[in-house]
């Protein structure tokens, strides 16, 4: 099973909204994950397959094994749809 962790600055707000959604997303589109929230320094020795954050955090996760992406808007939805849709 892949890992979607969603990563924010202190890994609590906006990182856990995402998370909310993502687990909606998952549902809407038939596909299963492992989806966690977590702060940018947790996320550097994290295991994942996917990581969704806000770009300037995404920058500094450039060197993780997973695949980043940085979000311009991290309530975007459809993006995160579209990330999810073609990664899992």
């Amino acid at each position: 099973m892949k890992k979607v962790l969603i990563v924010c600055g202190n890994g609590l707000g906006s990182s856990f909204i995402v998370e909310m959604n993502v687990k909606k997303i998952l549902k809407e589109i038939n596909k299963d994950a492992e989806v966690a929230h977590t702060d940018m320094t947790s996320a550097k020795s994290e295991s994942a397959d996917i990581i969704l954050s806000a770009k300037d955090i995404a920058e500094h996760l450039s060197g993780h094994s997973a695949k980043v992406f940085g979000l311009s808007n991290l309530l975007d939805n459809n993006k995160i749809k579209e990330i999810l849709e073609e990664n899992i």
